[in-house]
Protein backbone atom coordinates (compact mmCIF):
# COMPACT_ATOMS: atom_id res chain seq x y z
CA UNK A 1 0.00 0.00 0.00
CA UNK A 2 1.59 3.70 -0.89
CA UNK A 3 2.31 5.75 1.79
CA UNK A 4 -0.49 8.90 2.14
CA UNK A 5 0.04 12.21 2.72
CA UNK A 6 -0.08 11.77 5.95
CA UNK A 7 2.89 9.43 6.49
CA UNK A 8 4.53 11.31 3.98
CA UNK A 9 4.35 14.56 5.93
CA UNK A 10 5.59 12.25 9.40
CA UNK A 11 8.46 10.93 7.24
CA UNK A 12 9.82 14.63 6.22
CA UNK A 13 9.16 16.04 9.47
CA UNK A 14 12.07 13.55 11.36
CA UNK A 15 14.36 12.99 8.34
CA UNK A 16 16.08 15.96 9.11
CA UNK A 17 17.01 14.72 12.04
CA UNK A 18 19.21 11.70 10.68
CA UNK A 19 16.70 9.13 12.41
CA UNK A 20 15.74 6.53 10.11
CA UNK A 21 15.17 2.86 10.46
CA UNK A 22 12.90 3.11 13.38
CA UNK A 23 10.68 0.47 13.90
CA UNK A 24 7.11 2.37 14.78
CA UNK A 25 6.81 6.17 15.09
CA UNK A 26 3.67 6.93 17.12
CA UNK A 27 2.81 10.48 16.39
CA UNK A 28 0.50 12.70 18.82
CA UNK A 29 -1.26 9.84 20.35
CA UNK A 30 -4.05 10.70 22.96
CA UNK A 31 -3.81 10.24 26.63
CA UNK A 32 -5.82 6.55 26.62
CA UNK A 33 -3.62 5.05 24.20
CA UNK A 34 -0.42 6.56 26.14
CA UNK A 35 -2.17 4.36 28.76
CA UNK A 36 -2.40 1.83 27.21
CA UNK A 37 1.25 1.90 25.38
CA UNK A 38 2.61 2.56 29.22
CA UNK A 39 0.74 -0.13 30.82
CA UNK A 40 1.80 -2.81 27.86
CA UNK A 41 5.31 -1.93 27.75
CA UNK A 42 5.57 -2.42 31.52
CA UNK A 43 6.22 1.43 32.19
CA UNK A 44 4.12 2.29 35.07
CA UNK A 45 0.84 1.22 37.09
CA UNK A 46 -2.52 2.84 37.10
CA UNK A 47 -3.84 4.13 40.50
CA UNK A 48 -7.11 3.73 41.91
CA UNK A 49 -8.16 6.82 41.21
CA UNK A 50 -6.82 6.96 38.16
CA UNK A 51 -3.27 8.69 37.63
CA UNK A 52 -0.30 6.68 36.37
CA UNK A 53 2.07 5.81 38.77
CA UNK A 54 5.82 5.67 36.94
CA UNK A 55 9.50 5.37 38.89
CA UNK A 56 12.67 7.33 36.93
CA UNK A 57 15.13 5.32 38.47
CA UNK A 58 18.66 6.46 39.53
CA UNK A 59 17.50 9.88 38.47
CA UNK A 60 14.98 11.12 40.63
CA UNK A 61 15.79 14.74 39.86
CA UNK A 62 17.72 17.22 37.95
CA UNK A 63 21.03 16.34 37.10
CA UNK A 64 22.78 19.20 37.56
CA UNK A 65 26.18 18.62 36.93
CA UNK A 66 25.41 17.23 33.22
CA UNK A 67 24.02 20.31 31.59
CA UNK A 68 25.50 21.49 28.96
CA UNK A 69 24.85 24.33 25.96
CA UNK A 70 27.18 23.36 22.84
CA UNK A 71 29.25 26.57 22.38
CA UNK A 72 28.44 27.49 18.98
CA UNK A 73 29.24 30.67 16.82
CA UNK A 74 25.84 31.51 16.64
CA UNK A 75 24.80 31.81 20.50
CA UNK A 76 28.39 32.07 22.06
CA UNK A 77 28.33 35.53 23.31
CA UNK A 78 24.81 35.22 24.38
CA UNK A 79 25.17 32.41 26.90
CA UNK A 80 25.88 32.74 30.77
CA UNK A 81 28.83 30.21 30.83
CA UNK A 82 29.58 29.50 34.74
CA UNK A 83 28.71 27.18 37.17
CA UNK A 84 24.81 26.40 35.77
CA UNK A 85 25.92 26.38 31.75
CA UNK A 86 29.17 23.94 30.79
CA UNK A 87 30.31 24.59 27.39
CA UNK A 88 29.84 21.18 24.76
CA UNK A 89 32.04 21.30 21.88
CA UNK A 90 30.41 20.79 18.75
CA UNK A 91 32.77 18.18 17.23
CA UNK A 92 31.63 15.92 20.76
CA UNK A 93 28.14 17.18 20.21
CA UNK A 94 27.85 15.27 16.04
CA UNK A 95 29.74 11.91 17.87
CA UNK A 96 27.11 11.89 20.68
CA UNK A 97 24.38 12.75 18.31
CA UNK A 98 25.63 9.87 15.59
CA UNK A 99 25.51 7.40 18.48
CA UNK A 100 21.93 8.28 19.58
CA UNK A 101 20.95 7.74 16.18
CA UNK A 102 22.41 4.24 15.50
CA UNK A 103 21.34 3.35 18.87
CA UNK A 104 17.15 4.33 17.82
CA UNK A 105 17.25 1.91 14.18
CA UNK A 106 14.95 -0.27 14.81
CA UNK A 107 13.52 0.98 17.88
CA UNK A 108 9.99 2.53 18.17
CA UNK A 109 9.36 5.94 19.45
CA UNK A 110 6.66 8.79 20.38
CA UNK A 111 6.59 12.00 19.05
CA UNK A 112 4.15 14.93 20.54
CA UNK A 113 3.83 18.24 18.65
CA UNK A 114 2.72 21.10 21.42
CA UNK A 115 3.51 24.91 21.43
CA UNK A 116 4.58 26.60 24.27
CA UNK A 117 3.73 29.71 25.19
CA UNK A 118 -0.59 30.76 25.47
CA UNK A 119 -0.07 34.37 23.93
CA UNK A 120 -0.18 33.46 20.06
CA UNK A 121 2.56 36.62 19.85
CA UNK A 122 4.62 34.80 21.22
CA UNK A 123 4.28 30.85 21.27
CA UNK A 124 7.19 28.47 20.00
CA UNK A 125 6.18 25.01 18.38
CA UNK A 126 8.58 21.90 19.50
CA UNK A 127 8.19 18.72 18.97
CA UNK A 128 9.20 16.15 21.90
CA UNK A 129 10.81 12.51 20.45
CA UNK A 130 10.93 10.35 23.39
CA UNK A 131 11.08 6.55 23.75
CA UNK A 132 8.89 5.86 26.47
CA UNK A 133 5.02 6.64 26.11
CA UNK A 134 4.97 8.14 29.75
CA UNK A 135 7.65 10.77 28.70
CA UNK A 136 4.91 11.51 25.52
CA UNK A 137 2.45 12.04 27.87
CA UNK A 138 4.68 14.36 30.13
CA UNK A 139 4.73 16.15 27.02
CA UNK A 140 0.81 16.07 26.03
CA UNK A 141 0.02 17.20 29.65
CA UNK A 142 2.59 19.94 30.28
CA UNK A 143 2.74 22.00 27.19
CA UNK A 144 -0.07 23.56 24.74
CA UNK A 145 -2.00 21.10 22.35
CA UNK A 146 -2.82 22.79 18.65
CA UNK A 147 -5.95 20.69 18.66
CA UNK A 148 -7.27 22.27 21.88
CA UNK A 149 -6.81 25.78 20.68
CA UNK A 150 -9.32 24.24 17.36
CA UNK A 151 -5.86 24.36 14.99
CA UNK A 152 -4.48 21.79 13.37
CA UNK A 153 -1.01 19.63 13.84
CA UNK A 154 1.48 20.74 11.13
CA UNK A 155 3.96 18.31 10.64
CA UNK A 156 6.68 21.06 9.97
CA UNK A 157 10.05 21.30 11.32
CA UNK A 158 9.47 23.17 14.55
CA UNK A 159 11.28 25.63 15.99
CA UNK A 160 12.74 23.26 18.32
CA UNK A 161 12.80 19.66 18.92
CA UNK A 162 14.17 17.48 21.99
CA UNK A 163 15.57 14.03 21.43
CA UNK A 164 14.84 12.14 24.63
CA UNK A 165 16.70 8.82 25.16
CA UNK A 166 16.53 7.91 28.66
CA UNK A 167 18.07 4.32 28.11
CA UNK A 168 20.81 5.36 26.18
CA UNK A 169 23.67 5.90 28.74
CA UNK A 170 26.52 8.37 27.45
CA UNK A 171 30.20 7.10 28.04
CA UNK A 172 32.14 10.07 29.71
CA UNK A 173 35.59 8.66 28.49
CA UNK A 174 33.95 8.69 25.35
CA UNK A 175 31.44 11.16 24.63
CA UNK A 176 32.99 13.79 26.83
CA UNK A 177 30.17 14.39 29.68
CA UNK A 178 30.38 13.46 33.50
CA UNK A 179 28.08 10.99 34.08
CA UNK A 180 26.45 8.07 31.53
CA UNK A 181 23.36 11.07 31.86
CA UNK A 182 23.60 14.14 29.81
CA UNK A 183 21.11 16.96 28.68
CA UNK A 184 22.83 19.30 25.81
CA UNK A 185 21.36 22.20 23.91
CA UNK A 186 22.40 22.97 20.61
CA UNK A 187 20.98 26.88 20.59
CA UNK A 188 22.19 26.77 16.59
CA UNK A 189 21.01 23.80 15.28
CA UNK A 190 17.61 23.77 18.19
CA UNK A 191 18.46 20.56 19.27
CA UNK A 192 17.78 19.68 22.80
CA UNK A 193 19.28 16.15 23.50
CA UNK A 194 18.75 14.44 26.84
CA UNK A 195 19.71 10.73 27.36
CA UNK A 196 20.83 8.52 30.63
CA UNK A 197 17.47 9.72 32.91
CA UNK A 198 14.55 9.16 33.22
CA UNK A 199 13.34 12.13 35.14
CA UNK A 200 10.80 13.86 33.45
CA UNK A 201 11.73 17.55 34.54
CA UNK A 202 15.04 17.34 32.45
CA UNK A 203 12.17 17.48 29.67
CA UNK A 204 10.76 20.16 30.71
CA UNK A 205 13.60 22.53 32.09
CA UNK A 206 15.34 21.69 29.02
CA UNK A 207 12.45 23.77 27.21
CA UNK A 208 12.18 26.49 29.64
CA UNK A 209 15.81 27.08 29.17
CA UNK A 210 15.25 27.30 25.41
CA UNK A 211 12.44 30.00 26.24
CA UNK A 212 14.84 31.87 28.37
CA UNK A 213 17.11 32.25 25.53
CA UNK A 214 14.54 33.45 23.02
CA UNK A 215 12.17 35.58 24.46
CA UNK A 216 14.95 38.44 25.81
CA UNK A 217 15.31 39.08 22.54
CA UNK A 218 11.68 39.60 21.87
CA UNK A 219 11.36 41.68 24.64
CA UNK A 220 9.16 39.30 26.72
CA UNK A 221 10.78 38.40 30.06
CA UNK A 222 10.47 34.54 30.96
CA UNK A 223 9.79 33.70 34.46
CA UNK A 224 10.16 30.70 36.56
CA UNK A 225 7.00 31.85 38.35
CA UNK A 226 3.57 30.67 39.22
CA UNK A 227 0.19 33.23 38.54
CA UNK A 228 -3.20 33.77 39.37
CA UNK A 229 -5.97 36.76 38.75
CA UNK A 230 -8.16 38.13 41.43
CA UNK A 231 -12.12 38.57 41.45
CA UNK A 232 -11.39 42.32 40.14
CA UNK A 233 -8.96 41.05 37.61
CA UNK A 234 -5.72 42.07 39.41
CA UNK A 235 -2.75 39.97 38.19
CA UNK A 236 -0.04 38.40 40.56
CA UNK A 237 3.42 36.55 40.34
CA UNK A 238 4.82 34.74 42.20
CA UNK A 239 8.77 33.88 42.06
CA UNK A 240 10.47 31.11 44.11
CA UNK A 241 12.76 28.21 44.09
CA UNK A 242 11.65 24.86 44.40
CA UNK A 243 9.90 24.17 47.80
CA UNK A 244 9.26 27.77 48.33
CA UNK A 245 5.42 27.65 47.69
CA UNK A 246 4.74 28.68 44.24
CA UNK A 247 2.11 26.19 43.41
CA UNK A 248 0.61 26.42 46.63
CA UNK A 249 -0.03 29.90 47.21
CA UNK A 250 -0.81 30.35 43.49
CA UNK A 251 -3.45 27.84 43.48
CA UNK A 252 -6.06 29.73 45.66
CA UNK A 253 -9.55 28.88 45.39
CA UNK A 254 -10.69 32.34 45.25
CA UNK A 255 -8.08 33.39 42.65
CA UNK A 256 -8.13 31.82 39.15
CA UNK A 257 -4.77 29.73 38.26
CA UNK A 258 -2.93 31.22 35.32
CA UNK A 259 0.41 28.43 35.60
CA UNK A 260 1.90 27.33 38.20
CA UNK A 261 5.96 27.83 37.65
CA UNK A 262 6.77 29.56 33.70
CA UNK A 263 5.68 32.68 32.86
CA UNK A 264 6.23 35.31 30.22
CA UNK A 265 5.46 38.76 30.72
CA UNK A 266 5.43 40.74 27.60
CA UNK A 267 4.43 44.19 27.38
CA UNK A 268 0.59 43.56 27.32
CA UNK A 269 0.15 40.62 29.34
CA UNK A 270 1.44 37.56 31.43
CA UNK A 271 1.19 34.23 30.00
CA UNK A 272 2.02 30.59 30.93
CA UNK A 273 4.45 28.78 29.15
CA UNK A 274 2.43 25.50 29.67
CA UNK A 275 -0.72 23.98 29.78
CA UNK A 276 0.21 21.67 32.63
CA UNK A 277 1.74 21.88 36.21
CA UNK A 278 4.14 19.85 37.47
CA UNK A 279 4.18 19.78 41.07
CA UNK A 280 6.27 18.63 44.25
CA UNK A 281 3.48 16.76 46.29
CA UNK A 282 5.85 14.82 48.88
CA UNK A 283 3.29 14.53 51.73
CA UNK A 284 0.36 16.11 49.97
CA UNK A 285 -2.75 16.35 52.03
CA UNK A 286 -6.32 16.96 51.03
CA UNK A 287 -6.75 19.51 53.96
CA UNK A 288 -3.32 22.00 53.02
CA UNK A 289 -3.59 21.82 49.14
CA UNK A 290 -7.11 20.61 48.37
CA UNK A 291 -6.57 21.73 44.56
CA UNK A 292 -3.49 20.05 43.91
CA UNK A 293 -4.52 17.06 45.88
CA UNK A 294 -7.72 16.52 43.90
CA UNK A 295 -5.34 17.05 40.83
CA UNK A 296 -3.40 14.08 41.93
CA UNK A 297 -6.33 11.38 41.87
CA UNK A 298 -8.06 11.54 38.20
CA UNK A 299 -6.92 10.36 35.51
CA UNK A 300 -4.28 11.91 32.68
CA UNK A 301 -2.26 12.90 35.82
CA UNK A 302 1.16 11.40 36.09
CA UNK A 303 2.86 10.99 39.03
CA UNK A 304 6.42 10.45 39.78
CA UNK A 305 8.50 8.34 42.75
CA UNK A 306 5.05 8.31 44.75
CA UNK A 307 4.56 5.37 47.72
CA UNK A 308 1.95 2.97 46.19
CA UNK A 309 0.21 -0.19 47.42
CA UNK A 310 0.23 -2.23 44.26
CA UNK A 311 -2.92 -4.65 45.71
CA UNK A 312 -4.91 -1.45 46.46
CA UNK A 313 -3.49 0.82 44.05
CA UNK A 314 -3.93 3.31 46.22
CA UNK A 315 -1.13 6.38 47.08
CA UNK A 316 0.80 7.21 49.57
CA UNK A 317 2.31 10.82 49.48
CA UNK A 318 3.79 10.19 52.42
CA UNK A 319 6.33 7.67 51.78
CA UNK A 320 9.45 9.76 50.69
CA UNK A 321 11.53 6.58 51.00
CA UNK A 322 12.64 6.86 46.94
CA UNK A 323 13.13 10.66 46.77
CA UNK A 324 11.31 13.74 48.68
CA UNK A 325 11.07 15.26 45.22
CA UNK A 326 7.76 13.14 44.22
CA UNK A 327 6.17 15.29 40.82
CA UNK A 328 2.82 14.84 39.85
CA UNK A 329 2.27 16.25 36.34
CA UNK A 330 -1.24 17.31 35.65
CA UNK A 331 -3.16 19.37 32.73
CA UNK A 332 -3.72 22.94 34.02
CA UNK A 333 -7.97 22.35 34.05
CA UNK A 334 -7.59 19.80 36.73
CA UNK A 335 -7.55 22.80 38.62
CA UNK A 336 -11.31 24.50 39.15
CA UNK A 337 -11.54 27.93 37.24
CA UNK A 338 -8.09 27.80 36.45
CA UNK A 339 -8.06 30.22 33.14
CA UNK A 340 -7.71 28.36 29.71
CA UNK A 341 -5.17 29.77 27.57
CA UNK A 342 -3.16 30.80 30.23
CA UNK A 343 -3.45 34.78 29.25
CA UNK A 344 -3.74 37.70 31.25
CA UNK A 345 -3.41 41.07 32.22
CA UNK A 346 -0.24 43.22 33.03
CA UNK A 347 0.53 42.27 37.14
CA UNK A 348 -0.56 44.65 39.44
CA UNK A 349 1.53 42.62 42.15
CA UNK A 350 5.01 40.96 41.88
CA UNK A 351 5.66 38.36 45.41
CA UNK A 352 9.13 37.26 45.70
CA UNK A 353 9.15 33.94 48.16
CA UNK A 354 11.57 32.89 50.29
CA UNK A 355 12.20 29.72 52.53
CA UNK A 356 14.29 31.23 54.58
CA UNK A 357 15.59 28.45 57.08
CA UNK A 358 17.52 31.05 59.44
CA UNK A 359 13.85 32.19 60.58
CA UNK A 360 15.37 35.77 60.32
CA UNK A 361 13.54 37.59 57.26
CA UNK A 362 10.16 39.39 58.13
CA UNK A 363 7.38 37.14 58.01
CA UNK A 364 5.86 39.80 54.85
CA UNK A 365 8.17 43.03 53.70
CA UNK A 366 7.05 45.61 51.34
CA UNK A 367 10.22 46.29 48.78
CA UNK A 368 10.70 48.89 46.30
CA UNK A 369 11.76 48.35 42.58
CA UNK A 370 15.70 48.34 43.51
CA UNK A 371 14.80 46.23 46.37
CA UNK A 372 12.49 43.71 44.27
CA UNK A 373 15.72 43.57 41.25
CA UNK A 374 17.79 43.01 44.20
CA UNK A 375 16.50 39.86 45.64
CA UNK A 376 15.12 39.43 42.04
CA UNK A 377 18.83 39.27 41.48
CA UNK A 378 19.77 37.14 44.44
CA UNK A 379 17.50 34.68 44.62
CA UNK A 380 18.02 33.93 47.95
CA UNK A 381 16.62 30.20 49.75
CA UNK A 382 17.96 27.78 52.00
CA UNK A 383 18.88 24.17 52.30
CA UNK A 384 17.62 22.66 54.97
CA UNK A 385 19.17 19.35 57.10
CA UNK A 386 17.09 15.85 55.73
CA UNK A 387 16.90 17.10 52.03
CA UNK A 388 20.38 16.75 50.87
CA UNK A 389 22.62 13.75 52.20
CA UNK A 390 25.66 15.98 53.70
CA UNK A 391 23.62 18.98 54.71
CA UNK A 392 23.87 19.09 58.66
CA UNK A 393 22.12 22.84 59.89
CA UNK A 394 21.23 25.43 57.63
CA UNK A 395 22.84 26.91 54.30
CA UNK A 396 21.73 29.68 52.67
CA UNK A 397 21.35 29.07 48.76
CA UNK A 398 21.43 31.87 45.58
CA UNK A 399 19.71 30.74 42.81
CA UNK A 400 20.06 34.32 39.92
CA UNK A 401 16.39 34.82 39.21
CA UNK A 402 14.97 32.05 41.20
CA UNK A 403 16.20 29.81 38.22
CA UNK A 404 19.98 29.93 37.65
CA UNK A 405 20.26 26.57 36.24
CA UNK A 406 17.89 27.72 33.52
CA UNK A 407 18.90 30.80 32.35
CA UNK A 408 20.87 31.33 29.10
CA UNK A 409 21.80 34.74 29.69
CA UNK A 410 23.51 36.83 31.79
CA UNK A 411 20.98 36.84 35.08
CA UNK A 412 21.29 40.77 34.49
CA UNK A 413 19.73 40.57 31.25
CA UNK A 414 16.32 39.46 33.04
CA UNK A 415 17.25 41.85 36.34
CA UNK A 416 17.36 45.21 34.17
CA UNK A 417 14.24 44.09 32.14
CA UNK A 418 12.36 43.57 35.44
CA UNK A 419 12.99 46.73 36.90
CA UNK A 420 11.89 48.52 33.75
CA UNK A 421 8.67 46.36 33.51
CA UNK A 422 7.97 47.11 37.57
CA UNK A 423 8.45 50.99 36.74
CA UNK A 424 6.23 51.35 33.60
CA UNK A 425 3.32 49.15 35.36
CA UNK A 426 3.58 50.52 38.88
CA UNK A 427 3.98 47.19 40.34
CA UNK A 428 3.80 46.62 43.91
CA UNK A 429 6.29 43.87 45.06
CA UNK A 430 6.39 42.13 48.12
CA UNK A 431 9.04 39.51 49.53
CA UNK A 432 7.55 36.66 51.65
CA UNK A 433 8.99 34.19 54.11
CA UNK A 434 7.38 30.99 53.87
CA UNK A 435 10.57 29.95 56.14
CA UNK A 436 10.99 29.74 59.78
CA UNK A 437 10.43 31.89 62.85
CA UNK A 438 11.43 32.37 66.23
CA UNK A 439 14.63 29.90 65.35
CA UNK A 440 16.08 28.72 62.51
CA UNK A 441 14.67 25.10 60.92
CA UNK A 442 16.29 23.21 63.71
CA UNK A 443 14.70 24.85 66.79
CA UNK A 444 12.32 27.65 65.44
CA UNK A 445 8.66 26.69 64.45
CA UNK A 446 8.03 26.61 59.94
CA UNK A 447 5.68 29.46 59.45
CA UNK A 448 1.88 28.69 59.11
CA UNK A 449 0.66 28.34 55.45
CA UNK A 450 -2.65 29.81 56.37
CA UNK A 451 -0.94 32.72 58.79
CA UNK A 452 1.58 33.07 55.50
CA UNK A 453 -1.47 32.81 52.93
CA UNK A 454 -3.42 35.60 55.51
CA UNK A 455 -0.90 37.77 54.59
CA UNK A 456 -0.82 37.11 51.06
CA UNK A 457 -4.24 37.60 50.53
CA UNK A 458 -4.03 40.99 53.17
CA UNK A 459 -1.09 42.14 50.31
CA UNK A 460 -2.73 41.58 47.37
CA UNK A 461 -6.12 43.15 48.24
CA UNK A 462 -4.39 46.13 49.34
CA UNK A 463 -5.09 45.96 53.17
CA UNK A 464 -1.59 46.08 53.81
CA UNK A 465 -0.94 49.87 52.21
CA UNK A 466 -2.13 52.11 55.15
CA UNK A 467 -0.82 49.73 58.06
CA UNK A 468 2.72 51.25 59.65
CA UNK A 469 6.08 49.98 58.49
CA UNK A 470 8.95 50.10 60.21
CA UNK A 471 12.80 49.59 58.43
CA UNK A 472 14.60 46.23 59.16
CA UNK A 473 17.70 47.27 61.00
CA UNK A 474 20.21 44.53 59.02
CA UNK A 475 18.14 44.11 55.54
CA UNK A 476 16.91 47.75 55.11
CA UNK A 477 13.33 45.74 54.44
CA UNK A 478 9.81 47.68 54.60
CA UNK A 479 8.12 45.62 57.44
CA UNK A 480 5.04 45.77 59.35
CA UNK A 481 5.81 47.21 62.67
CA UNK A 482 3.49 44.50 64.42
CA UNK A 483 5.49 41.51 62.75
CA UNK A 484 9.29 42.38 63.63
CA UNK A 485 10.91 38.78 63.42
CA UNK A 486 13.12 39.40 66.16
CA UNK A 487 10.30 39.25 69.09
CA UNK A 488 9.54 35.50 68.20
CA UNK A 489 12.83 34.38 68.97
CA UNK A 490 13.50 33.92 72.58
CA UNK A 491 17.22 35.41 72.25
CA UNK A 492 17.14 38.69 70.41
CA UNK A 493 21.54 38.47 70.63
CA UNK A 494 21.17 35.08 68.53
CA UNK A 495 18.54 36.77 66.63
CA UNK A 496 20.67 39.89 65.72
CA UNK A 497 23.81 37.22 65.03
CA UNK A 498 21.99 34.91 62.83
CA UNK A 499 20.65 37.90 60.42
CA UNK A 500 24.23 39.58 60.13
CA UNK A 501 25.36 36.40 59.70
CA UNK A 502 23.12 36.00 56.75
CA UNK A 503 23.49 39.49 55.41
CA UNK A 504 27.19 38.79 54.64
CA UNK A 505 26.20 35.79 52.63
CA UNK A 506 24.06 38.22 50.66
CA UNK A 507 26.38 40.50 49.95
CA UNK A 508 29.07 37.86 48.77
CA UNK A 509 26.22 36.04 46.51
CA UNK A 510 25.65 39.98 44.60
CA UNK A 511 29.27 40.65 44.22
CA UNK A 512 29.30 39.19 41.27
CA UNK A 513 26.82 41.27 39.90
CA UNK A 514 28.52 44.86 40.39
CA UNK A 515 28.69 46.63 37.88
CA UNK A 516 25.66 44.77 35.53
CA UNK A 517 22.74 46.50 37.22
CA UNK A 518 22.61 50.03 38.27
CA UNK A 519 24.31 51.16 41.52
CA UNK A 520 21.35 52.15 42.94
CA UNK A 521 19.86 47.92 43.16
CA UNK A 522 22.72 47.55 44.88
CA UNK A 523 22.55 50.09 47.45
CA UNK A 524 19.29 48.19 48.21
CA UNK A 525 20.64 45.61 49.97
CA UNK A 526 21.59 45.01 53.54
CA UNK A 527 23.27 47.03 55.34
Amino acid sequence: MPYNKKQISEELAISHLGLKNLEDVYWNLPTPRLYEHAIRNHEGHVAHRGALVVRTGHFTGRAVKDKFIVDEPSSRDKVWWGDYTSAFSEERFDALYKRVQRYLEGQQVYVEDALVGADSGFEKQIRVITQDAWHSLFARIMYVRPGDLGRDVAYKEPEFTVIHVPHFHAMPSRDGTNSEAFVILHLGRRIALIGGTSYAGEIKTSIFTIMNYLLPDEDVLPLHASANVGEGGDVAIFLGLDGTGKTTLSSDPSRRLIGDDEHGWSQNHVFNFEGGCYARIGNLSAEKEPMVYEATQRFGTLIENVGLDTHSRRLDFEDTSLTENIRAAYPIEAIPDAIWPGVAAQPSNMVLLSADAFGVLPAIAKLSPEQAMYYFLLGYSTNIPGIEEDVKEPEATFSPCFGAPFLAQNPSVYANMLGEKIRSGNVQCWLLNTGWSGGDCTNGARMDIELTRTLLSAALSGALSDIKYQRHPIFGLQMPETLDPITTWSDPKHYMENAEKLAISIKEAMAQFKGQVPDEVFAAGPR
